[in-house]
């Protein structure tokens, strides 16, 4: 699955790509090899945000969420994009 990051009004490091790219790989067992996600992350006041769209073959899923701490809107994220999933498959 091919991973792709950005970040908006953040600090790109290595830790967070990491942590991106880990989770992103829980997701591959229900995609082809040749599936896309794209993740997008930014702060807005205090809020982190973090959204992730997959785009696999003509399915696409996206989710969107928020809260206090980067690391845990990432699992809210991935929570959502798994949820979405396990109902198409």
């Amino acid at each position: 699955m091919k991973c792709i990051i950005t970040f908006r009004n953040l600090e790109h490091t290595d830790a967070l790509d990491e942590k991106i790219r880990s989770k992103t790989e829980k997701l591959q067992k229900f995609f082809s090899p040749d599936a896309s996600i794209n993740w997008t992350c930014w702060i807005e006041k205090d809020t982190q945000i973090a959204e992730a769209i997959i785009k696999n073959k003509s399915e696409s899923f996206v989710a969107k969420a928020e809260s206090d701490s980067l690391y845990k809107t990432m699992d809210l994220v991935l929570t959502k994009i798994t949820n979405q999933v396990s109902h198409r498959h």
